[in-house]
């Protein structure tokens, strides 16, 4: 599946939550990330599979503190 990618979308707040080491916590922001409202997703949701898939199928490994 192609998902939108943007920065602040929820494929790159999934795949920002798995870099980061975090518990997965399904949302996105309308615009950019911490400049624009945040919204959290439900799960059955297309923005759901999109942040899952970006917390699942990081194409990098986590950040080593």
């Amino acid at each position: 599946m192609n998902y939108d990618k943007r920065h602040g979308g929820p494929y790159d707040r999934g795949s920002a939550d798995s870099w980061y080491g975090r518990e997965p916590n399904p949302h996105y922001f309308l615009g950019n990330t911490y400049a624009s409202e945040k919204v959290i997703v439900t799960e059955g949701s297309a923005a759901y599979a999109a942040y899952m898939a970006g917390y699942t199928q990081t194409p990098f490994a986590q950040k080593e503190w």
